[in-house]
């Protein structure tokens, strides 16, 4: 009877992990299925055996990706590395910057300010891509990198300052109080106080703005036109063509090749994000 009782929990677990593991196959097929399809010949890509296992294992989709086009596909890689790493870089500072005013210091009208902030993250992309559109015409950016890159350095993400006032506010206030006394500045507290004790917060949105800038089809789409200064997700798009002949191995094989940054980047931050939250909670 002890052993039947001990077996009850084993078997629990043993249905949970079998669970899980299907749903996150079911949640990865598509990737397991696009990686297959950039390694089958072209032929057997839409035919009768469309499992995830080729009968036949070739690589040509993948130089004839990289090398098909006008334009060097590893081109489109650092494009969208500059673009990515500018604009997470000016999200994470200005975002901060403005977190930081929010939940630190005291100014007139802060709570107004903050809830008209907040009210903008129920403003859709496409109510304001106009007037942005039109701002940057004047400006004679449009085909350049500056309207992806120059407003992340103004705060215009709202769930980033969101998310930081919340943490900055778990931070005790002693610290400031103390290092007022000790003569620092509203800036220095910021700089030396506020951003060590961040870093799972900075990392958070480190990681969120990489990835969403690099899967960023709309925004490249609308202002760049030149294949020069293309992005990754656009050109992807070069492979699909309207007349009904698109190279879909070729897009397969790019499109697999475009998450390596992103798993890469997310491994990166993972092992920063466990250390820092496990140290915050003991400070806590």
């Amino acid at each position: 009877m002890p052993g039947h009782g001990s077996s009850h929990p084993r078997l629990t677990g043993t249905v949970r992990h079998v669970v899980l593991i299907a749903i996150c196959f079911v949640m990865i097929y598509p990737i397991l299925w696009m990686l297959s399809g950039s390694l089958r010949p072209a032929s057997e890509l839409f035919g009768g055996d469309a499992g995830l296992i080729p009968s036949q294992v070739t690589v040509e989709a993948y130089s004839n990706g990289w090398f098909g086009l006008q334009i060097n596909f590893g081109q489109f890689f650092l494009n969208s590395l500059i673009i990515a790493v500018l604009a997470t870089i000016g999200n994470v500072l200005a975002a901060s910057l403005v977190a930081y005013a929010f939940a630190r210091l005291e100014f007139w009208g802060r709570g107004f300010w903050f809830a008209l902030m907040l009210g903008t993250l129920m403003l859709p992309y496409h109510v304001t891509l106009i007037p942005q559109y039109v701002l940057f015409r004047s400006l004679d950016w449009v085909n350049t990198w500056w309207p992806l890159i120059l407003p992340k350095y103004f705060a215009v993400d709202a769930f980033f300052i969101f998310l930081m006032v919340q943490f900055f506010r778990g931070i005790p206030k002693e610290l400031d109080e103390a290092a007022r006394m000790d003569g620092c500045s509203a800036w220095r507290i910021y700089w030396k106080i506020i951003l060590p004790l961040s870093m799972p917060v900075l990392a958070t949105a480190a990681i969120f703005s990489f990835i969403w800038t690099w899967e960023d089809f709309f925004g490249p789409l609308i202002y760049i036109s030149e294949m020069r200064n293309y992005t990754v997700q656009l050109g992807l798009r070069s492979f699909i063509d309207s007349s009904g002949t698109s190279s879909w191995n070729e897009l397969f094989a790019m499109s697999v090749l475009s998450l390596v940054p992103i798993f890469l980047i997310f491994l990166f931050f993972q092992r920063l994000l466990i250390e820092g939250i496990a140290t915050t909670g003991m400070k806590r």
